[in-house]
């Protein structure tokens, strides 16, 4: 193998949540510098994302920025060093894309402290099967996932984030419930009875309505419309998800203060 001048360090997690939570990319990048000395070459970047590995690798802000320092710095041999093949790429279509652009692209190559890379086609063999692995396990977990939601849903509980007027609470042996929460309930019901009976007649007085209460929910700016997370009465009465959602959790009676919601 040619010999490399400095190497760029990538990590990894799937989300905000565990980089915010956990340790985030912290351990990954002390393995990886580890492993960059264990090699004799020095780390001159490291790259970090909080983002899904399974899509196009584009659409990692981490990674492009792995491919631009390449770009801006032609004249050297980078090694690209990352703490597991799954860090890298969770699709083995986009693993090999990334692999094959870095080494044609920049010649650059990759290495980590958990996998040995070999330059055969026993080598690349063995580097799909384990990309493979990494995707069918993804894949599993995410069937997985969808069926017990699914369940849970068909069983009268509601999975999904909790509209306004509600809050989750922990019931034994039935997990998380949906429970009104006062004062918004109340503000709620009032508009969506409102709506309904005609005292309220188009989404904008309903609106109105939210905003002349100062205990309802506001948005950073202080607005009740929050482009991100649609007002409740447009939530309620105009989602479809949000709609079966609630004729399941109506039918078994599973979320609190549902009855009073039955005729609206």
């Amino acid at each position: 193998m040619k010999p490399v001048h400095a190497a760029i360090v990538y990590c990894r997690v799937s989300s905000k949540k565990q980089e915010l939570d956990g340790d985030g990319n912290g351990s990954q990048e002390h393995l990886c510098r580890n492993h960059a000395a264990k090699l004799g070459v020095t780390v001159e970047a490291v790259y970090t994302d909080s983002k899904s590995g399974f899509g196009d690798y584009m659409e990692r802000p981490g990674m492009v920025g792995v491919l631009r320092h390449l770009k801006a710095n032609r004249s050297k041999r980078y090694v690209v060093i990352f703490d597991d093949l799954k860090r890298f790429a969770r699709r083995t279509r986009f693993y090999w894309e990334l692999r094959d652009r870095l080494a044609e692209d920049f010649g650059a190559v990759v290495d980590s402290p958990n996998f040995r890379f070999e330059d055969s086609p026993e080598g690349r063999h063995h580097e799909t099967i384990t990309v493979a692995g990494g995707e069918l396990e993804r894949e599993q977990l995410r069937r997985q996932a969808i069926q017990k939601m699914t369940a849970r849903v068909e069983r009268g509980y509601a999975v999904t984030a909790a509209p306004v007027g509600y809050e989750y609470r922990s019931v034994k042996r039935s997990g998380r419930i949906l429970f009104p929460k006062e004062p918004e309930a109340s503000i709620v019901r009032e508009a969506l009875e409102g709506y309904a009976c005609g005292r309220f007649e188009s989404q904008a007085e309903v609106q109105r309505f939210l905003e002349s209460r100062p205990e309802f929910p506001r948005d950073r700016k202080g607005r009740v419309h929050n482009p991100r997370h649609r007002d409740a009465e447009t939530a309620h009465l105009c989602r479809p998800r949000q709609r079966a959602l609630l004729e399941c959790l109506f039918a078994e009676g599973r979320a609190r203060g549902a009855d009073q919601c039955r005729n609206l």
